[in-house]
């Protein structure tokens, strides 16, 4: 097998914890529309079943950090996955105890741990195996999984969801949609035993040799020895073994400015729309029943076709070029569906709006972020660095989808002045606020390799 076979293969299978990212928060879009009428749930427990599962993200990634520094990239995955096989078996245990919403809750939790370890070490692990002039599209494959994993699944949903009547989808078809996940779970646990370590996480322990044999077969013999040089050079400390002190003021401002556009990545209001998608398309935009779920295929496809967009633009444009040129995109989208909303006109040009937003952030927030975290942060601090600025993502997926349902469904939202818009307004100021961080803050990591960024922060 030939280096750039080798290194596509292993890239596509670390993605596969992408995939799950993707399938499991998607599988709870079409699955919650039933089970929220099997169990007659409210706005806020509505938000509590979907947003349960993002408490396990929360602490998935912030446990990812300790386990990627301690068992490596690879082990961290394989945990990840045994967990995944977990959730998606466990969640239709509801079949056995048809009125147990707590046991549901509890394995949603533990599918949320095995997606904040993978979110982590996913991306991260590609970055540090990938060549620097491809790296930006190696990553972006971890995000094209992610979108296949909900194209998939909504293509799933929508094959249970019309194979069944209306009441055996409350009754039990959404349990078959979480047991759906079972089929990738199992293949991703399977093929993780194949790939190799991190070369970079074998040179943080001190094993140069082990790390040089994987380079080696990436890279090539010359570059194999250029890259292991590098890689030893950034892990040498002028300081001889003292702890690093992450509260230093050069570490903690590359911390936070990372962990900042993380969470901005989910102000953005994405997973609002991925997880309510089919309460808008209902309540708000209008469509009967029969149609959500074939308007949920809608998105994914949009979303897929535009993450392949950013995939052959990332390294010929640049990260920032696309953060900008998708803000735009997001606010058009937005501001379509807000003003369509507020001024009681929803039509097409409401669900156009949707789907601008969508493709305006598939060709930017959605892959970008992801390279940016995996790329910008230094050798010695990435593993933490990455759990820290991951965790604070997923807080702030769980602020949006817990109170998204509320605020939709307060008095101010649905009251003369705004008809429903309100939220997509919201969204839309966080956007701006993007767009400036990026222009103030992040940097520009198109074609460097990761021990030349971390120059970037000593300027």
């Amino acid at each position: 097998m030939n280096k750039r076979s080798y290194l596509l293969l292993i890239t596509i299978v670390s993605a596969l914890g992408g995939l799950l990212f993707g399938y499991d928060t998607g599988v709870i879009n079409g699955a919650q529309f039933y089970l929220s009428k099997h169990f007659d749930l409210d706005s806020a427990m509505k938000g509590w079943v979907v947003g349960s599962a993002l408490l396990g993200c929360l602490v998935g990634a912030i446990a990812a950090g300790p386990l990627s520094i301690k068992f490596g990239r690879k082990y961290s995955l394989i945990i990840s996955a045994f967990l995944f096989s977990i959730s998606a078996f466990g969640s239709g245990l509801p079949s056995i105890f048809p009125e147990s919403l707590s046991l549901l809750v509890v394995f949603r939790i533990i599918g949320g741990l095995g997606i904040g370890i993978a979110s982590m070490n996913a991306p991260m692990y590609i970055a540090e195996i990938a060549p620097s002039n491809i790296r930006g599209k190696m990553v972006t494959y971890y995000q094209l999984a992610v979108v296949i994993g909900f194209f998939v699944v909504f293509l799933a949903t929508y094959f249970i969801g019309n194979s069944l009547t209306d009441a055996e989808n409350i009754a039990f078809g959404w349990k078959h949609m979480f047991w759906s996940e079972l089929i990738p779970s199992c293949l991703f646990l399977i093929l993780l035993f194949f790939v190799p370590k991190s070369p970079r996480w074998l040179a943080l322990k001190g094993k140069d040799a082990a790390a040089l044999t994987i380079l080696t077969k990436i890279h090539g013999p010359n570059q194999a020895d250029k890259e292991i040089e590098q890689i030893k050079s950034s892990l040498k400390t002028k300081d001889n073994g003292i702890e690093i002190n992450y509260f230093s003021k050069i570490i903690f401002g590359i911390i936070l400015i990372g962990t900042t556009l993380s969470v901005l990545q989910q102000f953005t209001g994405i997973n609002a729309v991925l997880y309510y998608g089919a309460d808008i398309f209902e309540k708000a935009l209008g469509f009967g029943k029969e149609d959500i779920l074939a308007q949920q295929i809608l998105l994914a496809f949009i979303n897929l076709i535009f993450t392949f967009v950013a995939m052959f633009t990332i390294d010929k444009f640049g990260r920032k070029p696309l953060i900008y040129i998708g803000s735009i995109g997001m606010i058009i989208g937005f501001l379509l569906l807000g003003i369509t909303l507020k001024e009681q006109s929803v039509g097409f040009l409401s669900l156009l709006g949707v789907l601008i937003f969508i493709a305006s952030f598939a060709l930017s927030m959605g892959p970008v972020v992801w390279v940016l975290l995996a790329e910008m942060f230094p050798n010695k601090i990435r593993s933490v660095a990455m759990s820290v600025a991951v965790a604070a993502q997923w807080a702030a997926n769980y602020v949006v989808s817990q109170s998204f349902p509320v605020v939709m469904d307060s008095d101010i939202n649905n009251g003369s002045t705004w008809n429903g818009s309100l939220p997509y307004f919201i969204f839309i100021a966080f956007i701006v606020i993007t767009m400036i961080v990026t222009y103030k803050y992040i940097p520009e990591t198109k074609g460097k390799s990761l021990e030349e960024i971390e120059d970037f922060w000593k300027e």
